[in-house]
């Protein structure tokens, strides 16, 4: 039986800089810890910016001292990636104790919606053995980052819809060497909004989160 909790709410908060929008994350993490949020789903695009995990390796850097954009050490895992206009991107801040209480499981249910999501324009998304994320052939389209503080999750996932993807030129995305970025518009042939995908990933969240609060047998 599901946990009894109350349903996370979605909040579109359209374009928004990377420091306001982490200061939302902190916020909406304390306010779970303290127990008077349920969490809450943040979708949102960026202004343009590099993020990076906290670690010693930070050679998917390439320009480090050139980049076209800010870069923000985060605790998060993973290499660099990039955002910016034409990506969306989702904050998930939730308990993990009332959502499957596993963080594999939970990194494959962000897979899971964002590959629901890129069916409904008829484009087929794949995991890769080992790697996180979603792929359209051998493109990549989706990277996961997510960071835990005391079982809460923060940080989430950049689905790139539309745009030149430009930024990721400046970086090895995900540390993962010869990976060609892709996008919605890019693999379904015609134009997509972002709004219009954060929308749709806001059913697919909606529908598919109680399979997560549910643990396996």
């Amino acid at each position: 039986m599901a946990p009894s909790n109350p349903s996370v709410p979605i909040e579109w908060l359209g374009r928004i800089g990377f420091e306001p929008a982490l200061a939302r994350q902190e916020a909406e993490v304390a306010a779970v810890r303290a127990g008077t949020s349920p969490g809450r789903l943040f979708l949102l695009e960026h202004e343009p910016v590099f993020t990076i995990g906290r670690t010693r390796d930070q050679s998917s850097l390439l320009r480090r001292d050139a980049l076209p954009a800010p870069l923000h050490e985060i605790n998060r895992g993973g290499q660099a990636t990039w955002h910016g206009p034409g990506q969306l991107v989702g904050y998930a801040i939730l308990d993990l104790h009332l959502h499957g209480g596993d963080l594999h499981r939970y990194l494959r249910f962000l897979e899971d919606i964002l590959i629901e999501t890129l069916a409904h324009w008829e484009v087929t998304g794949t995991r890769r053995d080992g790697l996180t994320g979603v792929w359209v052939g051998d493109r990549k389209i989706a990277s996961i980052g997510v960071g835990v503080r005391h079982w809460v999750s923060m940080h989430g996932f950049g689905l790139n819809v539309d745009g030149p993807l430009e930024g990721f030129a400046s970086i090895i995305p995900c540390g993962i060497g010869g990976v060609t970025m892709t996008s919605l518009e890019r693999e379904c042939g015609r134009p997509v909004t972002v709004e219009h995908v954060a929308d749709q990933l806001s059913l697919v969240f909606r529908e598919r989160l109680p399979t997560l609060q549910t643990k396996p047998d």
